[in-house]
């Protein structure tokens, strides 16, 4: 394996927590391993993107160790509330942290898995993935970086030749292994399976290595931790609402505790502004509705609050808890309108936009992405009705931060809508045709190209 160690840094950090906090597994042995997506951009922020296919097929195929990091995978051990019911059965399932590693910026990263064979968590499951899955994945988090959202990013996808069988998709269907970049794999629910079984210690030790290892922080007060959490915790709330995007299952064992998305699985993009629009069909009450997903995430983060009362005091907690939607605010705010190409005024003029834009897009029945699309940088088209006559005298007001120079703004917009998604995977279903998969990595990438471009 080629190293550069300027770009190639291994850590081992979460080793120093010990075994208490996950089981060292081995992955399963497949049956082949057929690269079908490396993400070199991803890579090359790690030092790996020197890896040669057949290199990149040993470590996220196989799972040889990389070099000076992780001797063995780490399924993590953890709890949580999944539809607001408390489940102390569940862990790394299907999945183990593979190795850690620094970024370009010096972050401490992990390389978690998603498919790699059967843990101790496993209950009944196969610890499989199944490539539609691997999929979905990656247009998820590909399109959810373009739109400007903290997220995990899928590093690989690797086929492994084996027949899965699933209730909610055509069976027997292709399997995979999916390998995802990640900001760390500490939970909510990591923190509410000490508290539920009254490991104190074991809480201190957990605040101090989040606070050391993935805020730069030297101490373990709670209270800190928990400060973090929230404002990071409430920047993903705003960035999926601008997005337009549900996650579908905002459970607490899938709240990274820096406030980082990952795990897509029922992921839909709401194609108008409709806060009752759910992604998954299990969510018979709405509980993780495209609207209710701020109040879900702050819910989530009052789980967190709840585990580490155990080292804090509950007013100071409260205290910051009620903050939440203090920070929600100016986040949604400035995540509109980076996406409308604005520069802000003020806080009052620039949520009254806000307010103005989401009444239009609920009366308009618009599609969001088309709305931004034809609002960015620029006056909106004439043939937006009425509905829009407030909220085109306000973008009037407003100084551009961007210019549409970019080719994908002479196109039309990029969507992630569930017919496309289904569309791309019946190609590669039905003749194992990649290339509609690979023209809308590359739409998606050129997207958000032109969003952060400047004049």
């Amino acid at each position: 394996m080629p190293i550069d160690p300027q770009a190639y840094r291994p850590e081992q950090a979460i080793l120093s927590l010990g075994d208490a906090f996950y089981d060292r597994v081995a992955a399963a042995d497949f049956p082949e391993t057929r690269l079908r997506f490396r993400n070199d951009r991803a890579a090359r922020e790690v030092g790996l993107d020197g890896l040669t296919d057949a290199e990149w097929t040993t470590h996220f195929g196989r799972f040889a160790p990389l070099p000076g990091s992780l001797p063995q995978p780490l399924a993590l051990r953890y709890h949580g509330h999944q539809f607001r019911v408390y489940n102390p059965e569940i862990g790394d399932g299907r999945g183990f942290t593979f190795a850690q590693l620094r970024d370009k910026g010096g972050r401490l990263m992990d390389l978690g898995t998603k498919g790699s064979g059967q843990t101790p968590w496993s209950r009944f499951g196969d610890g499989r993935l199944t490539l539609k899955g691997g999929v979905r994945e990656i247009l998820a988090s590909e399109m959810l970086e373009a739109l400007g959202v903290p997220t995990s990013r899928s590093f690989s996808l690797i086929e492994t030749g084996e027949k899965l069988y699933r209730n909610d998709e055509p069976s027997p269907t292709r399997s995979a292994v999916l390998v995802r970049l990640s900001h760390g794999h500490i939970r909510i629910g990591t923190f509410q399976r000490l508290a539920y079984l009254r490991e104190d210690e074991a809480i201190r030790r957990l605040v101090g290595y989040v606070l050391r290892a993935l805020y730069g922080e030297d101490g373990d007060d709670p209270l800190r931790l928990l400060d973090h959490v929230i404002t990071r915790a409430a920047r993903l709330a705003a960035g999926y609402m601008a997005a337009g995007f549900v996650h579908g299952v905002l459970n607490s064992d899938n709240i990274n505790v820096t406030g980082e998305s990952f795990d897509y699985g029922p992921w839909r993009f709401s194609p108008t502004w409709d806060p009752g629009f759910t992604a998954a069909y299990f969510d018979q009450n709405g509980l993780y509705a495209f609207g209710r997903q701020p109040e879900a995430i702050h819910w989530d983060v009052m789980q967190l609050a709840v585990s580490l009362r155990p080292i804090a005091e509950a007013e100071p907690m409260i205290a910051l808890l009620d903050t939440f939607g203090d920070r929600y605010q100016p986040t949604i705010t400035d995540a509109l309108l980076w996406r409308l190409g604005r520069r802000p005024i003020d806080p009052a003029t620039d949520r009254a936009l806000v307010q103005t834009v989401e009444r239009a897009l609920r009366a308009s029945g618009v599609g969001i992405d088309r709305f931004f699309f034809d609002a960015f940088a620029q006056a909106l088209p004439a043939q937006y009705g009425p509905e829009w006559d407030e909220a085109r005298v306000a973008l009037e007001q407003y100084p551009l931060r961007a210019a549409r120079a970019h080719a994908y703004w002479r196109g039309e917009p990029c969507s992630m809508l569930i017919d496309e998604v289904e569309a791309i995977w019946s190609r590669i279903a039905e003749a194992d045709d990649w290339s509609a998969f690979d023209a809308k990595v590359a739409s998606i990438r050129a997207m958000g190209d032109a969003l952060v471009e400047r004049p």
